[in-house]
């Protein structure tokens, strides 16, 4: 055994004595009961650091501890063994060294001294011809840095040569199974041979679908009987349905449910209600499409395609990526890519955005040593340490820097070669924001936009204390709803942290090519002849405006399903202005065949944006309001609990409302006739429990919609304090927060629109009762209840990053981002930074403004 601090700048060094097997044996002794063999389930991380990406191909090596098996570079592990107290770790060292070469100059085939034994990718930058790579490996003991080679069987005690060799031939904890292995887990339904469909008429439009027995668009099932669709179950989250598709099949017997949503051409979820389990349904694609949903043209074709693709042209992805022109690399502070881990560009793309925000640079980076200081034990499991992580990674420059100069490389490589990282990989990160979710956490292609929503939700939830950075995206949209048989109106506001701009396809300045081409591309399909390309739509930025304020107003000609006609009528503006404005165009749709289609569009997306004029305007002169009709302030007794005007519920029920909704709504108008009772319906027809069955309080089943309403349920009804907390987080007052969960049965999601359908609980605390720690002790809270933080300002913006996507869905094809850094434009494709010559602003997919200061 050696004692060596070359590594730390101690004095040292190979010539140090040598200690007898004895001697080691003794100095491992007070150590035994921390060392560990890693069981089965445990995570060994020997690729990376936790709190950096250091790995073993680092000029410092990597640590791994030999008790909780987590990685540290030589710059964080003695943060970690001042926290843990752990005090043996596995150093491991990749040595990389180019080939000797004979006189001729080939290779010498014999290797000198090269042994590879980590599993480890080896550096892409490097012709694997001309380099070998040697893997080194010891124990080291902190303080003192003791260093004891490996392999050491015959010194080492039998407990940690195991624990050695275990860890060595670890494998990557990212290592997923192949997909065909747990695919093929899940059973045939015995009932999918001989499913019998009723021959009923039903056809399912590819989109708009909602529960028929209650008013839910999320988590619907279609059952493959009789097309009926229904909502699921409740998740462990809260999230889900309410149990509508299990009741059908209870009443019917009819077995199979696939879930819509995910539906593609290899497949779909699909459940068995008799086998009470996910199951695989071989016929699929003929179940499907005896409801109208065509898959069996979706099967790939011998070149990989698909048979109904419009391809996409080749400029699209040329233009994109500036492809045929000589671009710059960058390197340094800001300009470090991220490489790509077969699917992961929607991820890079989204957090070179985010980190190149100053307010999300502070909040992690700048309290980089706090983060990681009051770090959990397991930091690879922690939302904040592993943000600072990455935003340190992307901004720091240490893993992003220059090629060394020609005529420095003979003589770097006479010796061993140090290979400047470009480029980090967020695998740990994107195994932690992905951990239970099913699509992010899968293999495949993901919106960019539904995880920014997704990273925007993380962070709510772990906000950094006061501070949340996520406040620079948020914003309040004022929504009219116009009842369309009385033309009174009513305003409500919710939160919203991106402005979703539907494309106006009637405004494309090449609007009767496009028709053209929808007819041909259905003539063809059914034909099969080959489709035509695609003329790219010029579509004017003011007529995305006006159809994110004005939605009544679009004619999609690309969907031809008719949609039951709404009550009301909705529009919407902006309540307030957030500091950071992020646009979406909604480029993606589904067809009447149920292919996934793209708009082949370009926006003229301005430079610098001014929406002043979509400023919330509230009650107009001439306006008249809605009726505000609450329920009953006295709750009738059981006496009185069928006294409901069934023809009043009868008239409402001819309309086509839900039955119960009828039923709540003459009930919460006191019997006051069927117009009163519709006024009632139009206010409340978007709750998400509005179609949800009437009962009646004192009965010992739930409470009532009108006692829920009021939040007059008992006191020992105290909402999760986990769930107050994330509705706090948002900028909601507390009180606020469990008032909307008491009266929603604590769901997060119905409890937040609870919050914004009902504006006028918010000045009334009378109903606000807060349970502490002591039952006994209640204290009423007189504070008046706080609305979301909003960082309102000016309207008007400026550009200075967009995101775009290549392909023909959301699930295929790759995205880029564009950022504009030191006054030019800068393009982040995977771990390539450079610099942009040609922004191709018009084909973005989401847009990011910053606030000009007035």
């Amino acid at each position: 055994m050696q004692r060596r601090g070359a590594l730390f700048g101690m004095p040292g060094g190979s010539g140090s004595r040598k200690m007898a097997a004895g001697d080691i044996g003794e100095l491992l002794v007070p150590h035994m009961p921390t060392i560990r063999v890693p069981r089965s389930g445990d995570r060994v991380y020997k690729n990376e650091c936790a709190f950096s990406y250091d790995s073993p191909n680092s000029e410092g090596g990597l640590y791994v501890c030999m008790n909780t098996f987590l990685a540290f570079g030589r710059e964080h592990v003695e943060r970690h063994f001042r926290k843990t107290g752990q005090s043996v770790y596995m150093h491991l060292k990749r040595h990389v060294r180019e080939k000797v070469r004979g006189a001729s100059g080939g290779a010498l085939p014999k290797r000198r001294n090269s042994k590879m034994f980590l599993d480890l990718d080896t550096d892409d930058d490097l012709n694997s011809d001309d380099y070998e790579y040697e893997d080194e490996a010891k124990l080291v003991i902190f303080p003192d840095h003791y260093e004891i080679a490996l392999p050491n069987i015959e010194e080492l005690p039998a407990l940690v040569t195991i624990a050695c060799d275990a860890v060595l031939s670890s494998k990557s904890p990212y290592r997923k199974q192949d997909p065909d292995t747990w695919e093929n887990e899940l059973p045939v339904s015995k009932y999918a041979n001989n499913l019998t469909q009723l021959d009923n008429g039903v056809r399912i439009p590819p989109s708009g679908w909602k529960c028929a027995r209650c008013d839910l668009r999320e988590n619907l099932w279609l059952n493959l009987t009789d097309g009926s669709v229904l909502c699921g179950k409740w998740f462990f989250d809260s999230s889900g349905g309410n149990g509508h598709a299990l009741e059908h099949y209870r009443d019917t017997g009819y077995p199979l449910a696939v879930k819509l949503g995910t539906i593609t051409p290899d497949g779909a979820d699909v459940y068995s209600f008799q086998e009470e389990e996910a199951v695989l349904d071989p016929h699929l694609a003929k179940h499907l499409a005896h409801f109208g949903i065509d898959m069996l043209h979706m099967h790939g074709t011998e070149n990989g395609l698909q048979d109904n693709d419009i391809k996409p042209r080749v400029s699209e992805w040329e233009v994109i990526q500036e492809t045929g022109t000589k671009l710059k690399p960058m390197y340094g502070p800001g300009y470090t890519g991220l490489k790509n881990l077969g699917n992961s560009c929607y991820l890079s793309s989204v957090m070179q955005a985010i980190f190149s925000i100053p307010e999300f640079q502070r909040a992690y980076v700048g309290n980089l040593p706090r983060i990681f200081d009051y770090s959990p034990l397991d930091p690879t499991q922690d939302f904040n340490t592993q943000m600072t992580k990455l935003g340190h990674g992307l901004l720091s420059g240490q893993y992003s820097k220059p090629p060394v100069k020609s005529e420095l490389i003979e003589q770097v490589m006479k010796e061993e070669h140090k290979p400047q990282q470009n480029g980090i990989s967020p695998r740990m990160f994107k195994a932690f924001v992905s951990k239970s979710h099913p699509e992010f956490s899968s293999n495949r292609q993901q919106d960019a936009q539904e995880f920014f929503l997704h990273l925007v939700n993380l962070v709510e939830r772990n906000r950094i204390g006061s501070e949340n950075p996520s406040d620079v995206f948020r914003f309040l949209v004022e929504e009219r709803i116009q009842c369309c048989q009385t033309r009174k109106v009513r305003y409500t506001e919710r939160v919203d942290y991106l402005m979703q701009l539907p494309v106006a396809m009637e405004a494309a300045t090449n609007k009767d090519e496009l028709i053209a081409y929808e007819l041909t591309r259905r003539e063809a399909e059914s034909n099969r002849r080959p489709l035509p390309e695609l003329v790219r739509a010029k579509i004017p930025f003011s007529a995305c405006l006006q159809a994110f304020s004005e939605p009544e107003n679009v004619d999609d000609f690309w969907s031809s399903a008719l949609q039951a006609k709404s009550a009301g009528v909705k529009t919407s503006r902006f309540a307030s202005f957030p500091e950071y404005l992020v646009v979406q165009i909604k480029k993606f749709t589904f067809g009447l065949d149920w292919v996934p289609k793209k708009f082949d569009v370009s926006v003229d997306m301005p430079d610098l944006l001014d929406i002043n004029h979509l400023r919330a305007r509230g009650l107009q002169p001439g306006e008249e309001e809605l009726p505000d009709i609450s329920p009953p302030i006295v709750i009738p007794d059981d006496s009185k609990a069928s006294d409901i005007d069934e023809s009043s519920v009868m008239q409402l029920a001819e309309m086509g409302f839900p039955l119960e909704a009828c039923r709540k709504a003459v009930y919460f108008t006191g019997n006051m006739g069927a117009e009163v009772a519709f006024n009632w319906i139009v206010v409340h027809m978007e709750e998400p429990d509005f179609a949800e069955p009437l009962t009646m309080p004192g009965y010992g089943g739930a409470a009532s919609a009108g006692a829920s309403v009021f939040g007059a349920t008992g006191l020992d009804n105290q909402p999760p304090e986990e769930t107050v907390a994330i509705i706090t987080s948002m900028g909601f007052h507390r009180n606020q927060a469990i008032q909307a969960l008491r009266a929603t049965n604590s769901n997060l999601e119905r409890a937040l629109d609870w919050i914004f359908s009902h504006p006028e609980f918010e000045e009334d605390s009378d109903f606000v009762i807060e349970m502490e720690n002591n039952a006994n002790a209640n204290i009423v809270s007189e504070a008046k209840p706080e609305g979301p933080r909003v960082k309102d300002g000016s309207g008007m913006y400026e550009l200075f990053a967009f995101i775009s996507h290549m392909g023909t869905s959301t699930m295929s094809g790759h995205y880029v981002c564009h950022i504009k850094k030191e006054g030019r434009w800068v393009i982040y494709n995977d771990h390539k930074v450079c610099a942009s010559e040609r922004p191709p602003k018009d084909l973005g997919y989401m847009y990011f403004y910053r606030r000009i200061p007035s």
